[in-house]
């Protein structure tokens, strides 16, 4: 008759909490229940840990076995608490000391044999206990490499509950996982790179202006043009994810279960395409026990939406606070899940349904279906991108020509240098782009001479600009001057941000 207490987490949106999982073992007729605000993966624990302990050879003797999960107004769920819930069974039973499970933290599902396998969200296990000052971390063998990334806490992978018995009781020897080499880590090579667009300058310039500042950015064109094709490169253009970048993002990816455990931690920035036909809760999180959706997952990437009309409105207006807070709160009768979901959106379309208007030699659209068309998408979502481009269709002499523009490198220093110049000028402002600029902010950093202010007066006069499109055009041009090197901005930086928001104004003309 005894108790015993061991230390394990839970995931709540993307990060660990600490739960603690206490087992009493008394005298009574043989049962065994399971509290501690359980969801039904939770409690079918309770047959996998029978099974995994006797088939490891381990006899319970008949008794009344009770399980709690602290803390009680915690949400438990997934299949971390196998492990956990069997180590603590074993010190009430007396067969394991509760002194040897001191300072570890226990995840792990275990099969009825004994196995242990994997789980998802073993980088944020990770990072939890170390942030409580545990001395290791003990784990399922196929994720001791996801968790030795952390680089936070001492990690031991097993592959059988036996294994772990044997640990703990001082009858095998065991080295922590190693900390990967981040220049072992295998990147995978590029494939693409935008010396292969061809023409399309004015194109190629808004997409490096867009990605200098992390802009939101529209491409609209007939088939052909190569939106589709510029989108899928603009990862190429983007500088490295950094240490923290790498690890964020890991994590997110970790909990989704989509992080391949066998290239390591993610070192490509995040392209995510997801069709039209994606839910709400698909594209921005969510479900009864919410996990990250498609925003999430791009997450310091490119968030690419093409065929933007066919998305249905609701989707694409839930994205609207999203994209203003760089972030994606969810709230539940049981909790409230905080998912990061810093972006840089690109979106692409056809200016109507059979994608040539206005050319009316192609285009057999009327008048009204092209508004129907275009009317999907609304106006506080468009305001809501900073750069919008009209694409004309490619020459014969452009297809044909041997001469090729810059490449991703090229293009991908200029980026890289204004990236320094706002990282720099923010330190010590809690953000990192000219794309999330607040309104003080704006005033402060986008400081306008009298020139610059009398044409702004001419454009939010003439355009009949809304606060949120005139604070826009600023932060735009704040990038234009940033990847010119100047410090203040000027007429002509003004002049190219103005020139983004024609053809958004055309699409809102239809509505």
């Amino acid at each position: 008759m005894g108790f015993g207490k061991v230390i394990s987490s839970a995931i709540t949106g993307i990060d660990g909490r600490r739960v603690v999982v206490e087992a009493d073992y008394g005298d009574g007729l043989p049962s065994f229940d399971m509290v501690g605000f359980l969801s039904s993966e939770v409690r079918e624990a309770r047959e996998r840990v029978r099974s995994a302990l006797k088939n490891t050879g381990i006899e319970i003797p008949p008794g009344r076995l009770t399980v709690n999960l602290s803390p009680a107004d915690l949400r438990k769920q997934g299949n971390a608490f196998d492990l956990p819930i069997a180590v603590s069974i074993l010190v009430a039973c007396g067969i394991l000391p509760e002194a040897f499970t001191d300072g570890y933290t226990f995840v792990g599902e275990l099969s009825l044999d004994g196995r242990l396998r994997g789980i998802e969200g073993m980088l944020s296990h990770a990072i939890s206990a170390g942030e409580q000052g545990m001395r290791g971390c003990i784990v399922p063998a196929e994720n001791a490499a996801e968790g030795a990334m952390a680089e936070t806490v001492d990690i031991f992978g097993f592959e059988t509950l036996r294994d772990v018995i044997d640990f703990l009781l001082g009858n095998m020897e065991k080295d922590p996982e190693p900390v990967p080499d981040p220049a072992a880590r295998p990147v995978r090579e590029e494939d693409l790179d935008f010396s292969e667009i061809l023409g399309q300058e004015s194109l190629k310039r808004a997409v490096e202006v867009a990605s200098a500042g992390m802009h939101g950015l529209l491409l609209v064109g007939p088939p052909g043009a190569g939106k589709s094709m510029t989108a899928k490169r603009i990862p190429t253009i983007l500088p490295p994810l950094t240490r923290e970048e790498q690890l964020e993002t890991s994590r997110i990816h970790s909990v989704a279960g989509i992080l391949d455990r066998s290239r390591g931690m993610v070192t490509m920035r995040p392209f995510r395409s997801p069709h039209h036909t994606i839910s709400v809760q698909a594209l921005v999180g969510g479900g009864l026990y919410p996990r990250p959706g498609e925003m999430s997952l791009a997450h310091n990437g490119v968030l690419f939406l093409d065929e933007l009309p066919e998305f249905t409105r609701m989707t694409l207006d839930s994205m609207r606070q999203p994209l203003e807070d760089k972030k994606i709160l969810i709230s539940r009768v049981h909790g409230t899940y905080v998912f990061p979901a810093r972006v840089m959106l690109v979106c692409a379309m056809n200016p109507c349904k059979c994608g040539y208007y206005p050319d009316r030699n192609k285009c057999r659209c009327s008048e009204r279906e092209v508004r129907t068309y275009l009317g999907r998408i609304s106006r506080p979502f468009l305001d809501r991108i900073d750069i919008s481009v009209e694409l004309p269709r490619v020459s014969l002499s452009e297809i044909s020509s041997e001469r090729r523009g810059e490449s991703s490198k090229e293009i991908r220093r200029r980026v890289l240098k204004a990236w320094e110049v706002q990282k720099e000028r923010y330190r010590d402002d809690g953000i990192v782009f000219n794309s999330q600029l607040s309104g003080s902010q704006i005033r402060k950093y986008c400081v306008l001479g009298q020139e610059e202010k009398d044409l702004m007066k001419n454009v939010f006069d003439r355009l009949d600009l809304s606060a949120r499109a005139y604070d826009r055009i600023l932060k735009v041009a704040r990038t234009i001057a940033d990847l010119s090197g100047e410090e203040r901005i000027k007429a002509v930086h003004l002049r190219e941000a103005v020139s983004y928001r024609g053809t958004d104004r055309k699409i809102s003309g239809f509505m």
